[in-house]
Parts: C-alpha cells; structure tokens; sequence
C-alpha cells in the first residue's frame, strides 16, 4: 500500500477531526470534497462526481464548488440535514514554498456550519428566526436556552419536560442541543419536531464550568448582574456557548445578556393548537394561508421577526398588552403613520449586518447597512408619543459620531467584498488617494505606451493586455509576429493564432501598477478593520436601536391592518369575559375578498359571570362551525399579543391557555389512528386546561361508533364544566348533547343557521342561540358530487331509521327489512358530434392543406 501524498495527509487528518461533517476542503478558488463526502455531496447537489489518484488501492472520489458561490451549495447541504466544516488556506503558497518544494499550504477549519448557527443573508430567511435551542435537565429540574445567532439575542426559561414540545412548537428552531447522556430519552420526542438534533459532552453541561465560562463572556464577576438563574438555566446557557465557540472556532457572536422568560408571562399554545390555528405556518405546510401571512404589513426584516414572536407567544401581562394596543391606537394617525412607514421602509436589517462584523463575515455592504439604519432612525420624529413607543425614539438618537465617520468613510453603494476595493471614499484617506491616482494613472499610461509601439511598428492591430497569468503583455497576430521580433520585442507566449511579447520598458510600469493597486487593497483593509472597531464598539446601542425600530414597524404594521381591514381595539381586563360582536376570521375573510365574496360576522357571548361559559355549536357541516371557533380563538390570541381585532367591538379577559381541536389527521409514522390523535389532543386539554383557559373543541368522538363517540363528547363537555371550570366553544353533531344547556348552568346552546329552499340546503353561515334538529349531511355529500343513485339510496335510508327512532324500532331490525338496493349500470354516454365526424375522415386520402382544416373544424365543434 503507498502512502498517501502530503496534501492527502493533510485531508484525512483534518477529516478525522470533524468525522460528522461533510469537509470543504479549500483547494484555490474551490471548495473539494474527496471519498464519502464527495459522493454525499455529488448526490446531494447534483453535481458532477469525479476521481483524482488512489488511495489504499481504491480510487479517490472527488467533488468541488466555487469558493465564489459556496453560499448556496452550502445552503442546500443544510437544508437535506448536513453539517458542513469549512478548511480555509491560512498561508500563501509562495510561504509553504519556502518550508521546501512539497511542504502543503496549511490549512484550518475555520468554521462548522450547523442549521442553527447560519448568519449569511442567502442561506437565512429575511423575515424569520433562525433558533437554536439547548435542553439541559438536572434530576427533575428542565432548562431551555435559545438564541438567534444572527441578532444576538439570547433567553432562557424553566421548561419541565412536559412543557418541552409546547416551547419547541413555539420557537420552531432549526437545531436542538442536548446531553449525549439523554439523548436516548429526548432523540425520539425530538425527531418528531423536525429540528436537528445535536448530542453534545455531558461536560458542556456542567453548572460549574458554564457559570465560568458565561462571567468571562460578558466579563461580570457574577451573573446574578442579569437575573436570578437557576444551576440548570445556566447550564442550559453555558452549554450553548460552548457549542458556540466549537463551531464558531473562537469568533463568538455578538450575544446580548440572558433574558430569562417567567413561566406564565405568555399564554400557553400547544404544538397542536398551533397547528390547528394556523397561526404561522398553514396546514399545507406553507406560510400562504396562515394567520401572520394574512397580518403581516411590517416593512422591515426584524419588525417581521418581532411580529411572528409576539403572535407565537401573546403576553399574559396586562400592562405590556395595553402599552402595545396604545402605541397601534396612536399610529391611526394616517398622517403619521405613512411618514413613518416611508422612513422604515429605508431601513436595512442591522441587527444580522452587526452579527456578521461580530464573526469577521461581513463587507462593505454591512457597514452601509449600519449607516443607514441609524441615518434613517435619526430621521423618525413623533409628536407626543406614548410611552411604548417614546421608549424605542429614546433609542433612536445619539449615534451622530459614528454616522459621521461612516458617511465620511464610505462610498454611497460599496461593493459586496472587501477584496474588490473601491470602498472607501475619495478625501477620507490622502495616501489611499495618492496610491489610487497611481494605480488608475497607470492605465492611462498603459494606453499611451500602446499607442507608441504602434507608431514605432506600424501594427495598428497591436493591443497591451492582461492576465493573471502573465500580466501585461503586448498581443498581435502571427502575421506580424516578424516585425516584432525585428524590433526587439521579448518574446513571451505564442497561441493559435496570437503571439505576445513585452519589454523592459513594460515590465518595470506592471511593477509599479500591481505595487498601488495592492498598496491601495491594504490600505482599505486597513480602513475596513478600524471602521469595524468603531462599530463593534458602539455594538450595544446599535442592537437597542435595531429593536427600537422593529417596536415601531409593528406597530404601525399593525395600525395599517386596522385601519384599512376596519378592525376595532379591544378590552382587554382581569375578569373572565369574552364578549365579540361581528368577529371574522382574518384569513378567511381575505380569502373571500379575493373572490369579491362577502364574510358573514357572527357574535359570540360567553356569560361573564358564570363559571364556566360555554357554548354548545350545532348546525350541519359546511355552515362555518370550525371557521366561528377558529375565529374567536384568533381575537383572543391576537389582542394580546397587541392587535387590533376583526370585530366592531369585543371586551376580553385574560387568556391563559389556548386549546383548540379541530379537524382529523391520522398520524401513521407513529402508529396513530384519526380518532387516537383526537383522543390524544383532547386528553391534553382536559389535563391541562385552567379556569382561565380558552378551549374550542370541534366534533369530538366522530372517529369511533355513534355510541361510543357520543358518550366521549358527553363526557368531555361535562369535565370541561365541572373540573376546568374554562371558556369553551364545544362544536358537535350530537343533537342528544344539547339537553345538556338544561343540566349544566355554564352551558348555552348555539346553531348554525340553514335554509332549505326547493330541496336545495342554503348556508347563512350565521350564529344564533338555540339548537340545530337536523345535520343536512345527505345535502352536503350531494354537494360535494355523490352519484346520484347514492345520494337517493342515502335518502331512503335516512328516512327508515328517522320512522324507526320515532317508532322505537331497534335499527338492526331496520337494517335487516331494508331491501338490498343495485345501481343500475350507467347507460353508455352518446357519441359527441366531434366522434361523428371523425367517423367520417380517411387520413391517408387528406392533404396537409385538408388535414389543417380539419383540425379547426373539430376545434369548432368542440
């Protein structure tokens, strides 16, 4: 067996060190994958799978990307579940050179590349968070962390087991860390979220080292400076760090202090809930047709974040909910509110261009990002402000020294790159000036210098060229190949049909050229380094400005929506009502508008003073039961989290918890029937529901038979009442459960109103008190296109058992008396006018010109 060359040494060591990830092994302008990582990678991106010497006998496997376009390879390697570490030449060849004629470029990783810890604009979206989230557990004790490495925003919070997948639905991070220790335990329940899941050291979590390691990021000498935490909070935080620093190899982000989120400070949303209400993502699995994609009129990337946080997690506290709704109800000033908007619209996401010069990632464009941001801020004037948003324009001012410096340093629209120069501006520097007179001087000089080999030589065709090969360089053709060596041109290179030669004259004018334009590139990076000083070091009161101005774009995202949607402000107080008069549903609702079609407003009045208040729904499908439920479940979430409502008026109290079980889903991955799933969803809420709980229940027991499902329902209606004690929608179509409105004092019944007209069934789709007799579901299966043979057979079925309930026959018998009943087969369709005249065309006897006319007549008849 031959040993494997030193470049391949080099490969396989830095490989052993990073086994789980796919190696990006630079090699000049390309990234190389070789072995298994070549032959993931070629699957993956589709690209072309090669071959370059042996090893151990066996072919080495080969694949490569451009450095230059590494970001979108690098993209859909982490959107298919790869980890991806990226080995950066750390010398210059001519260096490695000098250690001897085979030395090898040395090379590091300089970066692991996770789903949780991406910062680059093309592999974020603009508009969402990208979490990544530590579990720690200590005995009982459970811990979650959770940051955005590309805002620097950090939290922590209690998190018992029971309450993880709760949190996890709510944050929907991209990678999950956990201890090696449990993963056997957390692997499973976290797959089913969809996030990736790291197993890290059981030393990662270590209390003790954790504390250590989180006072020296932040240089406090305790870290009780930012919250009381408990030893698995800091844990859970320690642990993330130093997932950070592995992957990050060092060059941590710019994280913000811990916030620590107090369990009960927002209302409680189950992953089902979520899913159900469609609150961010929709049931197609796409952000069309969900809640935040029906509200969302921010016009900034973080006011889009911030809005899709505080829908995820409405506040529980009073104060915070009042203070938003004031500063919505101060921005209805259309005047206002559109200069507002106009200014934010100017706005660039600051707090991921400050994260990337934090992590040595940025360019130029960062920095103008930086510049504009705070030159916009600085333009925001509102008159008396309430205090909500007079806070953010505190934020805004003070940051006139470092907008100076940017504007006097930058030019208006800086390239991408650092290495394409060009970005600091004329007047800031003299000597960069004076290096760049001689770099473009140079050129001018170039031409001249062309101009006279010319005139000496007689070749009008001559040209002075470049290359990174052989730098200038004089070309003509090899017609005039003669003249130029009779003139004592020096000969370089000949091609197929050129030949270039230089002189001495040109090449000590190439030395001088390449000497100021690479004195010129060092001094931007010069500038370049010192302007990311002064940034980073006024990074604080940047990030406070940033979210400053996300507060103000969602709030006057949020003033628009209700001023144009003609929603109302609701009042929201401590006591247990939940008055709404005309409520919509928001994504309904423009849907229909879309149709030119008109939403039908319903109220819904659940009494205050009883404990609970319930309505019991009936009424037949398709008449807007779940949309009614859904409706209502979405005012209540949408007022605390600081909205305006879809409704002329509505008086809430608090929600603490928001259930909702609406709809059939199977979950066969982990063996669940439709009717285990609602069992299970339906079981967490009797379980978990408090006397401040909000809970819509839709069509509970329908998966199993009449009986069995009716009892469920019954039951379930009956716990909600007497040991919840909550507010429930209870929708169902079981006409037998509405005597329950006489039993149980909380209990209303509710319908769905219909109207038949000439055998036809009408949907009014409007809510009144009282109850339903019938559930029309032999019209529905019409509508929905049953044969109608079916829909016949369905009547006359229908009609047996109705007689036999009001006779008191047992349906078995019925059953048994009911004559079997055959469709007729459908009679043959008539043969269409186009199959006769068909019938009458000979293809061999058509011309092109007749078959042509032929055509159009069929098209015709058709």
């Amino acid at each position: 067996m031959t040993e494997p060359t030193p470049m391949m040494a080099q490969y396989l060591e830095i490989k052993a060190q990073h086994p789980a990830a796919l190696l990006f092994y630079r090699m000049g302008d390309f990234y190389e994958m070789f072995f298994d990582d070549a032959v993931l990678a070629a699957e993956a991106l589709d690209i072309a799978l090669t071959k370059r010497g042996k090893h151990l006998g066996e072919d080495i496997a080969m694949c490569g990307v451009p450095a230059h376009a590494a970001e979108g390879y690098l993209l859909g390697l982490i959107r298919k579940g790869f980890r991806v570490a990226i080995a950066e030449q750390m010398e210059d060849p001519v260096e490695a050179k000098k250690r001897g004629s085979k030395s090898v470029v040395r090379r590091e990783v300089v970066r692991l590349v996770t789903p949780g810890t991406l910062t680059e604009d093309a592999l974020l979206e603009a508009r969402r968070h990208n979490f990544l989230v530590t579990y720690a557990r200590i005995r009982d004790e459970g811990a979650l962390a959770w940051t955005d490495i590309s805002t620097g925003e950090l939290r922590v919070m209690p998190c018992p087991l029971p309450r993880l997948l709760p949190e996890i639905a709510r944050l929907a991070p991209r990678e999950v860390l956990v201890s090696e220790a449990q993963m056997d335990d957390l692997g499973p329940l976290l797959a089913e979220t969809g996030a990736a899941v790291t197993p890290l050291a059981k030393s990662s979590f270590d209390s003790t080292s954790a504390d250590r390691r989180l006072r020296d990021l932040w240089q406090v000498g305790a870290l009780q400076a930012f919250g009381a935490f408990t030893r698995c909070e800091i844990a859970a935080l320690g642990a993330m760090v130093d997932y950070l620093d592995l992957t990050q190899r060092g060059k941590l982000p710019l994280l913000r202090p811990p916030v620590r989120e107090v369990p009960g400070a927002t209302m409680q949303i189950d992953a089902a809930t979520r899913r159900n209400l469609e609150i961010a993502q929709a049931l197609s699995g796409g952000r069309e047709g969900s809640l935040l994609a029906a509200i969302d009129r921010t016009v900034t990337a973080p006011g889009a974040r911030l809005l899709e946080r505080r829908l995820a997690a409405p506040s529980c506290d009073l104060g915070i909910v009042h203070a938003r709704l004031e500063g919505v109800r101060f921005l209805l000033n259309t005047g206002l509110r559109d200069k507002l908007r106009d200014i934010l619209r100017r706005v660039p996401d600051m707090d991921r261009a400050l994260q990337r010069l934090a992590l040595d990632r940025a360019g130029p464009r960062d920095m103008a990002a930086i510049r504009a941001g705070l030159t916009q801020a600085q333009r925001i004037v509102l008159p008396a402000p309430p205090p909500h948003l007079a806070e953010a324009l505190t934020a805004l001012s003070g940051h006139d020294a470092l907008t100076g410096l940017l504007e006097r340093a930058l030019v208006a629209e800086p390239p991408l790159l650092v290495r394409d120069g060009n970005f600091i501006a004329e007047g800031y520097d003299p000597d960069l000036d004076a290096t760049r007179r001689l770099r473009d001087e140079g050129r001018g000089i170039i031409a001249r210098m062309q101009a006279e080999f010319i005139a000496a030589t007689g070749v009008q065709s001559l040209k002075i060229k470049h290359n990174n090969v052989l730098g200038y360089f004089i070309e003509v053709t090899t017609t005039h190949e003669a003249t130029l060596r009779s003139a004592g041109f020096i000969h370089r290179q000949t091609t197929a049909n050129q030949v270039r030669f230089t002189t001495l004259e040109l090449s000590e004018l190439e030395t001088r050229i390449l000497n100021a334009a690479g004195h010129a590139l060092d001094l931007e990076r010069r500038h370049f380094a010192a302007l990311r000083d002064e940034i980073l070091r006024a990074a604080a009161a940047i990030g406070t400005a940033a979210r400053a101005l996300a507060v103000l774009d969602v709030a006057g995202a949020l003033a628009d929506l209700a001023a144009t949607e003609d929603w109302t402000e609701p009042r929201i107080d401590d006591s247990r009502a939940f008055h709404v008069e005309q409520g919509r549903h928001p994504v309904v609702e423009r849907a229909l508008r879309r149709k030119g079609e008109v939403f039908v407003a319903n109220d819904c009045a659940l009494t205050e003073d009883a404990t609970p208040a319930m309505w019991l729904l009936t009424g037949p499908n398709m008449a807007g039961k779940s949309t009614f439920l859904r409706q209502n479940a979405l005012i209540a979430l949408l007022a605390q989290a600081g909205s305006f409502v879809p409704a002329r008026h509505a008086h809430l109290g608090l929600v603490s918890q928001l259930f909702s079980r609406v709809g059939a889903a199977d979950d066969l991955a982990r063996g669940r029937s439709t009717f285990m799933v609602e069992m299970v969803e339906t079981a967490a809420i009797l379980n978990q529901a408090d006397d401040r709980a909000l809970v819509i229940l839709d069509e509970i027991g329908r998966g199993t038979a009449t009986y069995d499902g009716l009892s469920i329902a019954w039951a379930t209606l009956e716990h909600l009442h007497d040991t919840n004690r909550c507010r429930a929608l209870f929708a169902t179509h079981y006409h037998e459960m509405t005597a329950l409105s006489a039993k149980l004092s909380g209990v209303e019944n509710a319908t769905v109103s219909v109207r038949e007209w000439n055998g036809e069934v009408i949907f009014l789709h409007e809510v009144r008190r009282g109850a339903a007799d019938r559930s029309y579901g032999v019209q529905v299966a019409r509508l929905a296109g049953l044969p109608a043979p079916v829909i016949a057979r369905a009547r006359t079925i229908l009609e047996t058992l109705e007689t036999g309930d009001r006779d008191g026959t047992r349906k078995t018998a019925l059953i048994d008396d009911l004559p079997l009943f055959r469709s007729p087969p459908p009679a043959p369709p008539a043969p269409s006018v186009v199959e006769e005249r068909l019938k009458t065309v000979h293809p061999d006897d058509l011309t092109p010109m007749e078959a042509l006319k032929l055509i159009y007549e069929l098209r015709g008849l058709l």
